[in-house]
């Protein structure tokens, strides 16, 4: 039988690195997994910066097959262009992903994803946000929430948000406390994040951790 030794991720046999979460031996024609230590990535970017394509892309690359596979979609569809928009991600992810529509819950989305989930994106904490603000719910204690589970993930997690501060200031009160509570809780979760990668361009820069 194979010795897997997880500090190094090596085998004494036949060893495939599957993804950066799990290590697999094969040994007499016998194929097992062993699962690392999960990890919490935060992609972040300005609009039309290719987070999502990005989160979506590493997640396809890392897992084998739908089961293994989670996108926790936080949209709701409450306008023309916001349905267009869930329609078009629908689309793309097409049969290859576990899809669970969550506006509102995050942190218990994440915490009952089946077992056999080893990669999971969240697409994405801003608009996860704003539904919050606009259903009169606790930003403070939902943040924390979801702060608490992602400190021991259940798999994966891939969580993509925007960075909405690089722009001119917003001119009215409401859109300048959702600027600042969106930065405010990219920085607690990029605190407890193992990877942060910007995207300018389609282009990741590691500013935590390394590019995935």
């Amino acid at each position: 039988m194979a010795t897997i030794d997880l500090k190094k991720a090596m085998t004494h046999g036949t060893s495939i690195r599957d993804s950066k979460g799990s290590v697999s031996s094969t040994t007499s024609g016998v194929r097992i997994r062993t699962r690392l230590k999960s990890q919490t990535s935060l992609i972040i970017g300005g609009g039309r910066s290719g987070k999502s394509s990005y989160a979506q892309d590493y997640a396809l690359n890392v897992s084998e097959g739908t089961p293994s596979r989670a996108y926790i979609a936080t949209a709701e569809p409450i306008d023309r262009e916001m349905k267009e928009r869930i329609a078009a991600h629908q689309k793309d992810r097409a049969d290859r992903f576990i899809t669970i529509e969550e506006p509102l819950d995050l942190a218990q989305a994440i915490h009952e994803l089946p077992p056999s989930v080893e990669v999971c994106v969240v697409d994405c904490l801003t608009v996860w946000l704003g539904n919050l603000l606009y259903h009169k719910r606790d930003t403070s204690q939902e943040i924390q929430s979801l702060i608490a589970v992602l400190k021991n993930p259940p798999c994966d997690i891939l969580l993509v948000t925007n960075e909405t501060g690089l722009g001119i200031i917003p001119s009215d009160a409401e859109s300048r406390a959702f600027r600042d509570i969106a930065g405010w809780m990219n920085q607690d979760i990029a605190a407890i994040s193992k990877n942060v990668i910007l995207l300018v361009a389609g282009l990741p820069l590691a500013l935590k951790g390394t590019v995935l």
